[in-house]
């Protein structure tokens, strides 16, 4: 028989956790193309016309704010709700080496904000609130004009403007903000196990620096006067709601004891299946999942024979 080869330590990174890229996206190819998909939808939605609510004389006279530009301009949400958190789960990444990690935490991140894009245009198309500043939309002149009959706004300014006046509920910068930086909230909390009871209110400050973001974020579309409070009320909890399922759906609850890791990280690493596969010792794999992780004296030791370390340098796990 071979002597035994040098204990494989999955604490620090090794071939099989940081080379599986490709074998994790192919696993979830499908739901790369519901993530396609949705943001078709959403460019759908942001094309057809919303529904006109009937505005009449006496109810214009509380959309009379002035239009002012945004605090906040469109372009800059996605820097903030998606871009941020991926270069913050990135920075994570190249500590970590996890790829696991990686892949979920970015499926996460889009399945959330385009879920709550989709949710959000598709809300505000239905509803056809005005915007507070909805007179001036309408009347740019501010010479308004109604129907003798109806009394409702006869409106004669620019289409584009009047159409974008109708998508006042709720808030989509507010609830694309709170579904990217709510999700990475939860990351965060995670991977710093905000709730290890021991005390580091640090940790929670962490936690909610960037839902304070967020809330900035909302609070600048009422001062903006493109929103009315319960817009950005009922945008923040969209927002919030689907990322805390998104996250769910991919990683544990922060205060689990394996809440550091994703689901499938444990499923493949911990308990794979099937044949051609590492099998860790049960008091290796319970030491793990006390620890929460491969890292430090916890981390699970693996003998295996040299044919084995070739093999999972190769990227495959072996039996």
């Amino acid at each position: 028989m071979p002597a035994p080869a040098a204990p494989i330590r999955l604490g620090a990174p090794t071939p099989y956790i940081t080379s599986h890229g490709s074998k994790v996206a192919r696993l979830h190819m499908y739901d790369w193309i519901v993530l396609v998909l949705l943001a078709v939808l959403d460019g759908v939605l942001n094309i057809i016309e919303p529904f006109h609510r009937f505005v009449g004389s006496e109810m214009i006279t509380d959309l009379r704010y002035p239009m002012k530009d945004n605090t906040v301009p469109f372009w800059a949400v996605p820097i903030i709700g998606i871009i941020g958190p991926m270069l913050i789960i990135t920075a994570i990444y190249f500590k970590r080496r996890n790829v696991y990690d990686l892949h979920h935490a970015i499926l996460g991140l889009l399945f959330s904000v385009l879920i709550t894009a989709v949710l959000t245009d598709a809300i505000k198309d239905g509803v056809g609130r005005p915007r507070p500043d909805f007179f001036w939309r309408c009347f740019p002149d501010g010479k308004p004009d109604y129907n003798n009959f109806t009394t409702g706004a006869i409106c004669h300014g620019k289409a584009s403007v009047i159409k974008e006046g109708h998508k006042s509920f709720p808030s989509g910068h507010t609830s694309w903000s709170f579904a990217g930086l709510g999700f990475l909230s939860w990351y965060l909390a995670g991977k710093i196990k905000v709730f290890d009871r021991r005390g580091h209110v640090a940790k929670l400050c962490v936690v909610l620096s960037p839902l304070l973001l967020a809330a900035l974020v909302a609070v600048s579309r009422v001062d903006d006067y493109w929103h009315h409070w319960q817009d950005v009320c009922t945008g923040g909890l969209l927002g919030l709601t689907v990322a805390s399922i998104c996250y769910l759906q991919f990683f544990p609850l922060p205060s689990d004891e394996n809440g550091l890791w994703p689901h499938a990280y444990f499923r493949h690493i911990l308990e794979p299946e099937g044949e051609n596969q590492v099998q860790p010792t049960s008091t290796s794999r319970r030491n793990s999942f006390q620890n929460g992780s491969f890292h430090g004296p916890d981390a699970v030791e693996m003998r295996s024979t040299s044919q084995a370390l070739d093999s999972m340098e190769a990227g495959r796990r072996q039996q």
